[in-house]
């Protein structure tokens, strides 16, 4: 993925050069880009300007339609249209030597719906899905996406005729039948996962009952998992990238290494990754965490989010956290924030289209002298959708001259419809916006109109163009890109966004908007008439603020840097394994050892010669496990050691001698106690190691500082 000054020198020979020699990256003595940048954030600017500088040589080249996603799947989710080609999405960029980079994208759902319309023959269309829209545009690579068609496919005819045409679409399928989907999918990742990463806690007994156990619903997410990491093997090549998305695929990553260590494997979350007193409440805790371990890279949207991950494997797992990620025995595993975005520039286009000028026009008319507040979100429990019209309830009853002057607009997207905690969450929505309206609306207006169905591309790019004030409430959210979409096209209206500070996106937008607690509905009623009656120099800088981080850290930006950070994490992991010394050679070290008439061993205590502690599963006798004890399958071997004229035994500890002489006092070896500081063989007296003219009168000149000492 890296390009040398001298490919750049050769094939970037004209003026456009300078360009890039004057975005602050100092070319060298023959007037070229830079060589190989010392530090990563060097390289990670370096790369993001090879991309600008690549797109601007680009420009006027055929581009992607313009049409977009529909997506009230995801959590990151955006819109998409049926129109969009997946081949917009996973063509690849060729690189300077001709090459590309293969990516296999590896999510739950393939970016397409398949239907069925004969033995051998299927229809394709375009699926909602955050994860497509993230994607859209980014040309860095060669892109593959395996996943699930969303589809029972049991007989084999159907299967390769499937198999065919997601082919021309780039996209490989893995087949689930109807229990593992109910089980895995149904039961671990929505009733178990889902609920304990956004805080709502594990499910209770009577909903265990409807859904199996535990245990059994986390056989068929390992089983699910491995064949998805079978299909992936079946295709991957050397040298390819594999991305594995969000908590339906963490024992992915495992099952990849296991098959070939090499392979470079990164896993992202797209939902908030909750606190360790959280995850650890989780049954499967432990073996979660060391299969995301297995990933050479794992990435989250915010900060958060990783020190969460890290201090979860701290306190769970008891390894060792660093500012890098993770290290368990030599291996680190690298954690950072990978925040995602979005295409601004399809949305930024689409407002010049005539389809979306009209419905701008329409809208513009239809609340003509009425201020425009807008909500758009998933019906699902953590937007906050309640919390957001209680708060707009209270705003008109404290206001009463806004009621005829505002008009709450609220696409409110239905899904999982069959489950009866979301049908209980859409009647409760249905009833208070049915008596806010009765109680403040008139003949001719009422002040919210509440859609449950999700609109086209144009439609919303429209809405979003002619709204005042857009509201996000929501209780917990992975990052929330509609406050981003929203953004994007508000060039001309320069609108006030309202931002959960429980979203991830109020990491990135929270200096540009209005950051507000769902569960303060008076501050977010205070919120609301302060965001109405903002002047306009105050919208201006809050709107820049927050356009220029949307249009600059866009989805292809945050695709192409996790899979640049990736490459380069196993660049050092490489390094770092060179300066590990390499690994006893077991046979010439016995041959040697046999062959030898003087021999010296030196044996440490803990965890080499004592019994494990498992410090995380004791349940009885803790004070007695915590005991430092020999271990018994090592007692007749020591003995044979100690026996051997031709080897000394020395165990060196950093505890106390009186630890040494119950465990080895009929040993005949040398006895190490506080890491050398005292020395004695097992049938003689305890020495010090310290010389016998060493100064210690320093000792006797420091003395302890009481609150007297200070008030004197």
């Amino acid at each position: 993925m890296s390009i040398s000054s001298q490919e750049i020198c050769i094939l970037r020979k004209d003026k456009n050069l300078a360009l890039l020699q004057t975005n602050g990256m100092p070319g060298n003595k023959y007037n070229c880009s830079p060589g190989t940048p010392r530090t990563r954030l060097e390289r990670l600017l370096r790369e993001r300007e090879l991309r600008k500088f690549n797109k601007s040589l680009n420009e006027g080249e055929t581009e992607s339609s313009t049409n977009d996603p529909s997506s009230p799947d995801a959590e990151t989710s955006t819109w998409f249209n049926d129109e969009e080609s997946l081949e917009t999405v996973s063509a690849g960029r060729v690189s300077l030597d001709g090459s590309k980079q293969r990516l296999l994208v590896v999510a739950n759902r393939l970016p397409v719906s398949a239907v069925r319309r004969g033995e051998d023959s299927w229809q394709l269309e375009m699926s909602v899905g955050g994860l497509v829209t993230a994607l859209l545009g980014v040309k860095e690579f060669e892109t593959r996406w395996i996943g699930w068609a969303g589809v029972n496919v049991p007989d084999e005819i159907g299967q390769k005729a499937l198999t065919k045409a997601l082919a021309e679409k780039r996209c490989i399928p893995v087949f689930l039948d109807e229990e593992i989907v109910h089980q895995y999918y149904n039961g671990y990742c929505n009733n178990i996962l889902w609920p304990l990463f956004h805080y709502l806690g594990l499910p209770q007994e009577d909903r265990l009952a409807t859904t199996r156990s535990f245990q059994s619903q986390l056989d068929a997410y390992k089983k699910a998992n491995q064949m998805f990491a079978d299909v992936v093997n079946e295709h991957y090549e050397e040298g390819d990238v594999v991305w594995c998305h969000d908590y339906h695929l963490m024992f992915l990553p495992k099952c990849l290494k296991e098959r070939n260590n090499k392979m470079k494997v990164g896993w992202f979350l797209h939902t908030p990754f909750p606190s360790s007193e959280i995850h650890r409440t989780l049954p499967s805790r432990s073996e979660l965490l060391r299969s995301v371990l297995a990933a050479d890279l794992v990435g989250f949207h915010t900060y958060d989010y990783a020190r969460h991950f890290v201090s979860a494997c701290t306190r769970i797992l008891g390894l060792e956290g660093t500012p890098e990620g993770v290290e368990d025995q030599g291996k680190l595993t690298r954690v950072a924030a990978f925040p995602i975005g979005i295409d601004s520039d399809r949305f930024i286009r689409a407002l010049e289209l005539p389809q979306v000028q009209d419905h701008m026009k329409e809208l513009k008319e239809r609340f003509a002298g009425r201020k425009v507040m807008l909500g758009v979100d998933r019906l699902d429990m953590i937007k906050g959708i309640p919390q957001k019209i209680l708060a707009f309830e209270k705003f008109l009853e404290e206001n009463p001259n806004w009621r005829d002057k505002v008009v709450l607009l609220q696409i409110a997207v239905p899904t999982r419809t069959d489950v009866p905690e979301y049908q209980k969450l859409t009647s409760q929505v249905h009833e208070i916006v049915g008596r806010i309206n009765g109680r403040f609306g008139t003949l001719t207006a009422v002040p919210i109109h509440h859609l449950d169905r999700s609109l086209d591309f144009p439609a919303l790019c429209a809405l979003y163009a002619v709204t005042d004030v857009a509201l996000v409430t929501s209780s917990r959210d992975g990052m929330n890109l509609v406050s981003y979409e929203f953004v994007a096209c508000q060039a001309s209206k320069k609108g006030v966004l309202i931002l959960s500070e429980f979203a991830g996106a109020a990491q990135s937008l929270g200096a540009g908007a209005i950051l507000v607690n769902p569960w303060n509905i008076t501050e977010v009623a205070s919120s609301i008439g302060y965001a109405l009656n903002m002047p306009a120099d105050e919208r201006e800088k809050r709107h820049h603020h927050n356009f220029m981080h949307v249009t600059t850290h866009t989805s292809q930006e945050w695709a192409a840097t996790f899979v640049s950070e990736l490459n380069d994490t196993i660049v050092e992991a490489q390094l770092r394994l060179r300066q590990i010394p390499p690994i006893l050679p077991i046979e010439v070290a016995v041959d040697r050892y046999s062959k030898s008439n003087n021999r010296l061993l030196i044996l440490g205590l803990n965890a080499t010669l004592t019994e494990p502690v498992d410090t995380l599963g004791r349940k009885a006798n803790q004070i007695k496990e915590l005991e430092l004890k020999l271990h018994p399958d090592l007692q007749e071997p020591l003995k044979k050691l100690c026996d051997d004229p031709k080897t000394t035994i020395v165990v060196l500890s950093g505890s106390d001698r009186s630890v040494l002489d119950d465990n080895f006092g009929d040993y005949n070896l040398w006895l190490a106690a506080e890491n050398g500081m005292f020395l004695r063989v097992t049938g003689g007296e305890w020495m010090t190691t310290m010389p016998e003219n060493l100064n210690m009168d320093w000792v006797d000149s420091v003395k302890m500082l009481s609150l007297e000492d200070f008030k004197q």
